[in-house]
């Protein structure tokens, strides 16, 4: 693919685009560690100093990529957590509800999950502060999102729905690269069933992981309701 020169604020528009699609695209096939930008540049078919004319560094643009990741996740889980949580049912049934459907929707999301993993020791280096103060008010964004998820399908959990939904993200980062061991992880998993208990699946993980927390939540709301 190339291009001519980017002229107007609709080609430039394009190109950035080009440029974001191609990089998910690469998602796709390979980590986030091994995603460069001279490969990226090579797919679109501009010089890498061209495609640092849109985004100032591989990492600046896989942060948008995690930004967009998140939003659209977040309109997939809302519309799973309306079908699975039954609003009927105690808090403690709704909780786990919640937590299972989030866990199952996030693990399917490989590429979010990847991104999720890399985003604090990684992707928030060689980028501006420019750049970052927009990547963190766009993760408040979705964070308020999630945070309104909670908040409605178990609003026993009062006041500690942030720090739950923002630890629980954490939690997701942590456990995706727990659940992808080395070869030589697996083959020590094999070798000793003494480790092998140690061997995480991402979804079951974070589903007793998120549930634990929301049970704790709503237990503290409680007995601070209790005694006011």
């Amino acid at each position: 693919m190339t291009f001519q020169r980017a002229r107007s604020a609709e080609q430039r528009e394009e190109r950035r685009r080009t440029i974001l699609d191609t990089a998910l695209a690469m998602l796709g096939e390979m980590p986030v560690a091994e995603v460069s930008l001279n490969e990226l540049s090579r797919r679109v078919g501009l010089a890498k100093s061209n495609v640092l004319r849109y985004f100032e560094s591989r990492e600046a643009v896989l942060l948008e990529l995690l930004e967009q990741a998140l939003r659209s996740w977040l309109a997939e889980v809302a519309d799973e957590l309306a079908a699975g949580v039954d609003p009927d049912r105690p808090a403690r049934d709704r909780g786990d509800r919640f937590a299972a459907a989030v866990a199952r929707s996030l693990a399917r999301r490989t590429v979010l999950c990847d991104l999720i993993s890399t985003q604090a020791g990684v992707l928030e280096h060689n980028v501006s502060v420019e750049v970052v103060v927009r990547h963190k008010r766009s993760a408040l964004a979705s964070l308020d999102v999630m945070v309104e998820l909670l908040r409605r399908h178990v609003p026993e959990v009062g006041d500690e729905a942030k720090p739950v939904c923002m630890l629980a993200m954490i939690m997701a980062g942590g456990l995706w690269t727990h659940a992808r061991p080395s070869a030589s992880a697996l083959a020590a998993y094999e070798a000793d069933p003494v480790v092998a208990e140690l061997r995480l699946d991402m979804a079951a993980s974070l589903e007793h992981g998120l549930a634990t927390l929301i049970a704790g939540a709503v237990a503290g709301h409680r007995r601070i309701t209790l005694t006011n």
